[in-house]
Parts: structure tokens; C-alpha cells; sequence
């Protein structure tokens, strides 16, 4: 490892939530401070908060643990959400025909790295 490693990652695979409503979420935290993200997701009343939650706490746990990074110092550096397999249901119609459903998933990707503006 990289002696002067100032960022730390974190990725959730195969979350059941929809990419397109993950990203909604990830939007409102990228480039935040990391007790500001924390702030913004415990109060947002999106549907995909609790998963993007998990992802910045393993994220920040990270780089306090592995790379020993100050938490007040962090930022939300990335956040992105990509599709992930979509499970695929059927519901019974009428007249016998069955319609299909998508359940989508998506993988969540948290970088947090140091600020490089901490005088400033």
C-alpha cells in the first residue's frame, strides 16, 4: 500500500433498490463533507437513504481504519450507483395471462478522501 493514501472506498453489490432512485440520493451527498452527508441522509426522505447510509459508514470506517484518516476531515470525494442483475417476477392477469416485473438492483460505490482546502 501506498504510504500517503488519502482516500478510502467502499462499494454495496446487489442492493435492492433501483439505480435511478439510488443515484437521486448519492446526488445530494457528493462532495459534502462527511458529517454533512450524515446530516442530509438522516433527515431526506428518499426511499434509498438507509443503503447509501450503510455505504458512507463502511466508507468512512475505512479510512479511519485501514488508513488512518481523520473523520472531520473527510469528504465525499464519489458516489455512484450502477445497475446491478435485475430479478425478474411475474403477476398473474386476467384472462391467464402473466405480466412481468422487474425488480432492479443496483451496486453503490461511496469514495471518501481527505479536503485538500482545510486551512482555507
Amino acid at each position: 500500500m501506498a504510504d500517503n493514501v488519502t482516500s478510502a472506498k467502499a462499494t454495496a453489490y446487489q442492493v435492492r433498490i433501483a439505480a435511478r432512485k439510488a443515484r437521486l440520493v448519492l446526488d445530494t451527498v457528493r462532495g459534502k463533507s462527511v458529517n454533512e452527508a450524515y446530516a442530509i441522509l438522516k433527515f431526506l426522505p428518499n426511499t434509498g437513504t438507509e443503503p447509501v447510509y450503510k455505504v458512507l459508514n463502511s466508507a468512512v470506517a475505512n479510512a479511519e481504519n485501514n488508513f488512518a484518516l481523520d473523520r472531520a476531515d473527510l469528504i465525499v470525494k464519489e458516489a455512484y450507483a450502477n445497475e446491478g442483475p435485475t430479478l425478474k417476477r411475474f403477476r398473474p392477469r386476467a384472462k391467464g395471462v402473466a405480466s412481468k416485473i422487474n425488480k432492479r438492483t443496483s451496486h453503490i460505490t461511496i469514495i471518501v478522501a481527505e479536503n485538500d482546502k482545510k486551512g482555507a
